[in-house]
């Protein structure tokens, strides 16, 4: 089973952060996952929500925010590039692009980092939304999809059958083992999200690809 650092490493340092997911590299995590949209000036950046957070509460949106203007309400904002130069290619990133954002940037980048020697491996690439992964598979087909479903395990099949994987993250809370069984014996990979909790995962260990995890230190080999 692999260990998934949620956003980094979530539970144990910034998020969606340099440090967050060398945090999580330092606990022997399998994959790095972490979230991405686009400035305002076509910067891609890691951050969760529309709306960057600064230190007083306030928010502004990413899209409406050029990349200095949101840099300077937080220091430690990560671009995409900085990420990648940061913690190379020493395990694979599930990079979970978000829904609305434009994929053009984000192929760009991507693109030039295959044709300086990394590898289709290297990455993942997960998406809530169907246009969106259907975008990032018409101009990367070679690299892996990851279709990210809350509770349908009827439409996720569609959703990846779509995109030729058989990569699917579900919400935890929907999850039992009277589907896990039977979706583990016809070959699919789930990786529940967010789990933090080793023994429920135990339960369901057998059946799982990955766990998603904050806290990637609970769960070290």
């Amino acid at each position: 089973m692999k260990i998934i650092g949620h956003r980094g490493a979530k539970g144990l340092a910034p998020e969606n952060t340099i440090s967050g997911l060398k945090k999580g590299l330092e606990h022997g995590v399998d994959e790095l996952e972490f979230d991405l949209r686009v400035t305002k000036d076509g910067v891609v950046i890691l951050n969760h929500n529309p709306e960057l957070t600064d230190a007083s509460g306030s928010k502004l949106s990413i899209r409406n925010h050029t990349y200095a203007q949101l840099k300077a309400h937080k220091i430690d904002l990560a671009t995409f590039e900085e990420i990648l130069q940061a913690v190379s290619n020493t395990v694979p990133l599930l990079v979970e692009v978000k829904p609305n954002e434009p994929t053009e940037p984000i192929v760009t980048i991507i693109k030039k980092y295959l044709a300086s020697g990394w590898k289709s491996e290297n990455f993942l690439l997960g998406s809530f939304s169907q246009h969106t992964l259907l975008a990032l598979h018409k101009e990367l087909p070679e690299i892996e999809k990851v279709v990210i479903e809350r509770w349908s395990g009827v439409k996720a099949r569609v959703r990846a059958n779509q995109v030729k994987t058989k990569r699917l993250n579900m919400k935890s809370l929907w999850l039992w083992r009277s589907f896990l069984a039977p979706m583990h014996k016809r070959g699919w990979q789930i990786s529940p999200y967010t789990m933090n909790n080793p023994g429920k995962v135990k339960k369901w260990e057998k059946y799982l690809y990955g766990v998603i995890t904050d806290f990637p230190d609970r769960f070290e080999k």
